[in-house]
Parts: C-alpha cells; structure tokens; sequence
C-alpha cells in the first residue's frame, strides 16, 4: 500500500476539484474513467486528459496512463495519472490508501468499504460505515462540503441548485437521442432562444441569457433529456475556466474526511 495514493473514479468537475486539492496538499492522485467521459465543464476537469493526453486546470496537471508503469512514471513526475478503466482494474493493482467514490451516479455502482483503509464516497448513493468509511454531502445549502460518518448524504432530488436565481432553467437537455454537436464554446454568452446545439439536426437553443459554463464535447451520443450544457446567467466569463465554489466545498470535505479517518486508524503510542 502507497500511503500517500489517492485513487479518485470519476474525472468530472467535482472529482478533479477534489484531486486538484489534494495534489496540492503533496497527496499522489490516480483517476479512473471511462473511454468517453461525458462531462460537461470540461475546462476544469481532468476527465479532459483522456481526450487530449495531457490538461492543467489551475496549475495542475494531469496526463493519460495506459498500465501500471505509466502511471507511476506520471505520478513520479508529481503530476496527475489519468486512467480509462471502468471496471477500477487499478484499485487491486495499486492498493492506494484512499478510494473517493466521485462518479456522481446518485447510487453506488460498485463501491465497497474494503477497496482500501479509507473510502469515503461523494453525495447521495452510499452509507457511511455500511458501503464507505464517509460521505461527502454535495447538495448546495447549509451543508454542502459536510462530512458525514454515520448514514448518508441528502437524497438526489433531481433539482438542479441555484445559481444566480436559476435552477433547473439554466440547464440544457437533449432533444432527442442522437450525436451531439456544439455550435457554441464554453465561455461564450448567448441570449434566450440562441442555437447552442444540435443533436440529429435538431436544435438545442438557450433556455436564459448568460454566459456557457459548460457544453459536451462534439461527436458523443446522448439520449433524450440528457444534461448537455449548462448556462451561468451571472455572466462571468473566468467562472468559466475556474473550479467552482461547489467544486472546492466539497473537495474540503474530502480532505478533511482523509485526514480525519487517517488518524482514526493510527495506532495510539
């Protein structure tokens, strides 16, 4: 076991503003996803890397791993290992002291409280003490970034949070099952009614004025009513390309439950 690997499944926005803090804090970080990541702000996340071998988000940064040794020659390097490996392969091959659960799937596909000395999972889906050692509450309000030891995060309500007074309106859907393909860029501002998308030719236009927080990348499929895009009607642009308030609230959560139940397990003196 490698005390300082942290193995993160998930390469989204909330899983990369996790393993951004947690490089910082000097932790080695392994992340695992599938072969076509659908994230949608994909400027700050390192599920990007699978794209593109190699992307920074805040001065950090992350490359693609195929196997074992390149992973540790990547983590050598101080910089984040990105792995395509849906069946977490990984976690028996490197037995990292952390597993974080940061899929987001809103149930637990998998995830188990042996995979490693600490699992602590990311919102609603998992049972602290049952299926993971902690839970990190995701929901925006009072309690977001909470660390929960016993029992489990909010249930997903499927209500997106607010947002500058926008909640489920500020979020873009498919139209219909198809390919998708952009016909905006992240960070450019559109006005209601604006052509953002097509799915199959047809049209997927803003629902609110603001600025595009986040769109899918081009050329993946969709099913219909499925999250594709994401507006902010606060209309600033560098929101864009940094990690979110959300983001970085939960990613203390996060470190705050490694280190907790890292210290639980130590043995006294």
């Amino acid at each position: 076991m490698n005390n300082n690997l942290v193995l993160i499944k998930g390469a989204g926005d909330l899983a990369s503003g996790t393993a951004h803090r947690l490089a910082r804090c000097g932790y080695s970080i392994v992340m695992l996803d599938i072969e076509q990541p659908t994230v949608i702000r994909r400027t700050v996340s390192f599920a990007e890397a699978i794209y593109r071998s190699n992307y920074t988000v805040e001065e950090v940064t992350a490359e693609l791993a195929a196997g074992v040794d390149r992973v540790r020659a990547i983590l050598d390097k101080g910089h984040i290992a990105v792995a395509v490996d849906p069946n977490w392969s990984l976690v028996n091959q490197l037995k990292p002291a952390v597993v974080i659960d940061a899929i987001l799937a809103k149930r637990n596909l998998g995830t188990n409280i042996n995979e490693a000395p600490v699992v602590i999972g990311l919102g609603p889906g998992f049972t602290a003490g049952i299926d993971v050692h902690g839970v990190i509450e995701t929901k925006r309000g009072h309690n977001l970034g909470r660390v929960i030891l016993t029992g489990a995060a909010e249930p997903n309500t499927g209500i997106p949070g607010i947002i500058g007074g926008s909640g489920e309106e500020r979020v873009l859907r498919a139209p219909a099952a198809g390919l998708f393909n952009g016909q905006k860029e992240i960070g450019d501002q559109v006005c209601t009614g604006d052509l953002v998308a097509l799915v199959e030719g047809i049209p997927l236009t803003a629902t609110i004025s603001g600025v595009l927080r986040g769109l899918l990348k081009s050329g993946l499929s969709v099913h219909k009513g499925m999250k594709v895009g994401d507006i902010d009607p606060r209309v600033e642009r560098g929101h864009c390309f940094t990690i979110s308030d959300k983001s970085r609230a939960v990613a203390g959560g996060a470190l705050e439950a490694l280190l907790y139940l890292s210290n639980q397990q130590r043995p006294e003196k």
